[in-house]
Formats: C-alpha cells, structure tokens, sequence
C-alpha cells in the first residue's frame, strides 16, 4: 500500500442543483495522473475515495469524474471553517490510498495417479 500526493490549487465554482453543491475541478496533469490509477483505486461507479486538505482543514470524501475531468467536492463544514466562497481560488492537497488487488490464482493441474 503506498500513498500518492497532489498539492494544487483550483477555483471554487458552485453547481446548483436541488441544492447548491461547491467543488473545484483539478488540474489536466492530476488528472490525468489520476486516470492512469482510476482502475486500481476508483468505486465501481468510477468515484475516487480520496483524503484532502485545505488549510488546516482535513477531511475524506470521494473525486466525482465530469467531462474527462475530476471534481473535488466541497463539504460545507469545510468551506465554513475555512472561509471559502464561490470564486475564490485556493491551495489544496489530496491523497490517494493505491492497495495492490490480490491476483486470483490459476488452478493447477490436476495430476493423475497411476
């Protein structure tokens, strides 16, 4: 198991939906960094469980994929505790936890007596 590390900065854009929702979409390079792993890391659904910080505020949450690119969602708690508002650039790091799959064996030969 072996962390990778990103340290980025992005713009904080609202998406309004039923409820206004804040990310920031990362980097072309990250990303496509992050593509290259998405198979070994990434929830059936194609989300990426990821840790993140901003400031001195850390949290866990999930990158969502959107037009080839990923999104950071940011949770509200967040944005409050750091003084984050629609627009705004900031400085981010995220961490991504990459854990080898276990291979599945192949079945040996069955070898006959006699």
């Amino acid at each position: 198991m072996f962390k990778l590390h990103f340290t980025l900065q992005g713009a904080v854009f609202q998406w309004r939906g039923p409820a206004p929702y804040y990310y920031i979409a990362l980097p072309e390079t990250a990303c496509e960094q992050i593509r290259g792993l998405a198979n070994e890391v990434s929830y059936g659904w194609g989300v990426i469980p990821v840790e993140a910080r901003i400031g001195g505020t850390a949290f866990t949450t999930s990158l969502f994929p959107k037009d080839g690119r990923y999104l950071l969602p940011l949770k509200d708690a967040v944005r409050k505790a750091e003084g984050i508002g629609d627009g705004q650039t900031i400085d981010y790091a995220l961490s991504l936890t990459l854990t080898p799959r276990e291979r599945p064996q192949r079945p040996g030969k069955a070898r006959s007596s006699g």
